[in-house]
């Protein structure tokens, strides 16, 4: 495989990190973020950056300007994530961090700094506004993968506003269906919670 990002994504589905299908299937996957966001942003973070999508491919082949930080719980994840990083000569400007998302959205280097969120399969629409939303700066995106059937209804107005979110989606593009959502407020100053707490008592439901 010649493509050097082809071969680490072959590479991450072979280890598990990655759901079943062609790899080239994937990278059309991630592009898809792109065109939600009109702006490259300046500093980025991918939320459960697993296998390494969207952030690898948005990272290396979209905005060589913008400053990463890929984000995941798994260090056997975040170990190979640290490698690949190095082998696409990423490392300049992503930096990989194991840590649970709970933990790093109390940070004072990483609250409320970025502008933009992704994330292809962190958790339920919940779990991912309460820990993906007090990263952003104000104004900036949280732009999650959905599935087929999504809908708007699965992120409802008041459960949002909780975690200063605002949908502005879902988007559709090609096979690929997102829902953007933008921070137009404060989170309440108690989320994100203790670690474990958003899965279990969710912010809202479905």
């Amino acid at each position: 495989m010649n493509d050097p990002l082809l071969a680490v994504l072959d590479r991450s589905r072979a280890l598990g990190f990655l759901g079943p299908g062609p790899v080239e299937d994937h990278l059309h996957h991630a592009l898809a973020f792109a065109r939600a966001v009109a702006t490259p942003p300046a500093r980025a973070l991918d939320l459960g950056a697993g296998g390494g999508l969207p952030g690898l491919v948005l990272a290396s082949r979209i905005w060589p300007g913008t400053s990463w930080t890929f984000l995941d719980a798994q260090q056997k994840r975040t170990e190979f994530l640290r490698e690949v990083v190095t082998d696409l000569g990423l490392d300049d400007r992503v930096a990989v961090i194991t840590e649970r998302a709970e933990v790093l959205g109390r940070s004072p280097d990483h609250r409320g700094v970025y502008d933009l969120v992704v994330s292809r399969s962190f958790g339920p629409p919940a779990v991912t506004a309460e820990c993906g939303a007090p990263l952003l700066r104000p104004g900036g995106r949280l732009v999650v993968s959905e599935p087929p059937g999504g809908s708007a209804g699965r992120w409802p107005d008041a459960g949002l506003a909780e975690a200063g979110l605002q949908a502005d989606g879902p988007l559709h593009i090609d096979d690929v269906h997102l829902m953007v959502l933008v921070r137009t407020a404060d989170p309440i100053d108690r989320l994100p919670r203790r670690s474990g707490i958003p899965a279990k008592r969710p912010l809202f439901t479905l």
